[in-house]
């Protein structure tokens, strides 16, 4: 690879393996992987848990389940940046109303301020846009289970619990995979949230790695190094990808 600068004109310089090795010594890249990770799980894991569980309950609603449905989705269709000034404005330690909230029982009202709160805020920020998208696809999964399955569970003495456990999740789990597959590709690449929201801080806490990388490359013009990052995050990518695809294509022919 080469080091790529910017300033005083554009300038290449074989550097061989430094960048890579680089990359695997550098501290800093290491936390960002790290609460990427964490970010990564925690945002993934509870979308989809409250995606197929107002799905679930939506789903069983006879009256007013259009209107319901149009009203959850909302979120979705608010641009991430506006998510975050919506956020940044709710949480502010003055005026925000989330914060005059937490302030009634007792919590440290500066959320995207502290070290401690800021990263499950913006969390908390995600799953709020992105919970709907799992939904839509859970319910339109629901809507094509086969109802004599069900019907045949219940007259065999099944429960409600035990029918949703054995015959309406295992009749969902492609399209459950699917969906997951869709967030999980969102999710290792997520930028605009914690950019408007903390920009990486306080403390780099919430700096994950698209914000390290875009911090490399374009605040301290470090190209060649950030392609090396920005590399790692396709292979991460691609892997993840195939080892959704294996699981789909194993379901596929264990139906077939």
């Amino acid at each position: 690879m080469s080091k790529v600068t910017l300033i005083g004109g554009v300038s290449l310089t074989g550097v061989g393996g430094d960048n890579w090795s680089k990359m695997f010594s550098d501290p800093a890249v290491s936390a960002s992987w790290k609460i990427s990770a964490f970010y990564f799980v925690a945002t993934v894991g509870i979308e989809m848990l409250l995606g197929v569980g107002i799905a679930i309950l939506v789903h069983e609603r006879l009256f007013g389940r259009n209107i319901l449905v149009s009203i959850l989705l909302m979120p979705m269709f608010v641009a991430p940046v506006i998510v975050g000034l919506l956020g940044r404005f709710l949480t502010d330690s003055s005026f925000g109303l989330y914060s005059w909230l937490l302030r009634l029982v007792g919590i440290d009202s500066n959320v995207l301020g502290s070290p401690r709160t800021a990263l499950a805020a913006v969390v908390a920020l995600d799953v709020w846009e992105w919970t709907p998208l799992i939904m839509l696809i859970t319910l339109a999964g629901l809507s094509a289970v086969p109802q004599p399955l069900i019907e045949a569970a219940s007259l065999d003495g099944a429960g409600y619990f035990k029918r949703l456990w054995y015959v309406v999740i295992p009749s969902i789990s492609g399209v459950l995979l699917v969906a997951l597959l869709i967030r999980a590709m969102d999710a290792i690449r997520f930028f605009d949230i914690i950019w408007i929201t903390t920009n990486g801080g306080p403390a780099d806490t919430t700096k994950i790695i698209p914000l390290r990388l875009y911090e490399i490359a374009f605040r301290f013009f470090d190209l060649g190094y950030a392609a090396a990052i920005g590399l790692t995050m396709l292979l991460f990518s691609i892997i993840v990808a195939n080892l959704f695809v294996a699981l789909l294509e194993k379901k596929k022919g264990a139906a077939q």
